[in-house]
């Protein structure tokens, strides 16, 4: 979907966050047509720096919604319900496919809010979008098409990986692996950090070689044949230094912490989706 034709879909966003502005950089960064895309605020001065660049900004969101084929819902998760009951008119006139990526929406209370007999995707995205690194998970609900999840792929494949599950509760498991997964990540890049100052580096010293030892793992990681368990295993000699701090880890039950850092995670997130849409 580089070059606009009769067939490129035109895709509004509904609310542009940090979310919503990485995806649309990222289809910039493509060569999708700026004049298919549309962009909604409720200050349509904030979207000025886009509207520069050729994207349609208003503050009209049923005037986005009556023209797209895709209308990405980026608002946040406590706004969803009024949004769909103020704009359902637009959205049965139309019938766009509805991506939403706001956290603990179920598939049924959107397609119900918006009016009913909607194509739906649910998105679970995460920050690392903001740099074209992302990991997405993606759930369809049965009235999205085939050529709707094609579509859905390029979107959300533009800022980085996404990858669909078949049950709408493994959304909840995206959400505890990747979703909130950078947040562990810089957990550890900031213990590491630390505990290189304690070890007698600067500050600065200690995070530049703790934020490059994570580039390059993750790195080595994505690009290797090998399982991490494997790669681990071969940077881990017998009676060795890193051996020793694997053992240390382990000790304290690391991989257990982690599994039963991931499960609240997810339990959250459910319990986050019986709060916003049990009406």
């Amino acid at each position: 979907m580089t070059l606009a034709t009769d067939m490129t879909p035109t895709i509004a966003f509904i609310g542009v966050g940090n979310m919503a502005r990485a995806i649309i950089e990222g289809l910039l960064a493509t060569g999708y047509p700026a004049d298919r895309l549309w962009v909604t605020a409720r200050h349509v001065d904030k979207l000025s720096d886009l509207a520069r660049r050729g994207l349609h900004a208003t503050d009209d969101n049923d005037q986005a919604i009556l023209a797209a084929d895709i209308a990405v819902l980026a608002v946040k998760p406590q706004m969803m319900q009024a949004l769909g009951e103020a704009h359902r008119d637009s959205v049965q006139q139309k019938r766009p496919l509805l991506i939403s990526v706001a956290a603990g929406i179920g598939a049924e209370a959107l397609e119900r809010w918006f009016g009913g007999e909607l194509a739906v995707v649910r998105c679970m995205p995460n920050t690392p979008s903001l740099v074209q690194t992302g990991a997405a998970g993606l759930y369809a609900n049965a009235r999205v098409s085939a050529e709707q999840k094609a579509q859905t792929e390029a979107i959300l494949g533009a800022v980085g990986l996404a990858i669909w599950v078949e049950q709408e509760a493994q959304i909840d498991a995206v959400t505890a692996v990747s979703g909130s997964g950078p947040a562990y990540y810089f957990l550890m890049m900031e213990a590491m950090a630390k505990a290189g100052e304690q070890l007698g580096l600067d500050a600065e010293t200690a995070l530049k070689l703790t934020l490059q030892t994570a580039l390059g793992a993750a790195r080595m990681a994505a690009e290797s044949e090998l399982s991490p368990a494997e790669l681990r295993a071969r940077v881990t000699s017998p009676k060795g230094t890193t051996e020793q701090a694997i053992l240390s880890f382990q000790s304290q039950g690391y991989e257990a912490m982690v599994l039963q850092a991931m499960q609240a995670c997810r339990d959250r997130a459910e319990g986050l989706s019986e709060e916003l849409c049990k009406e």
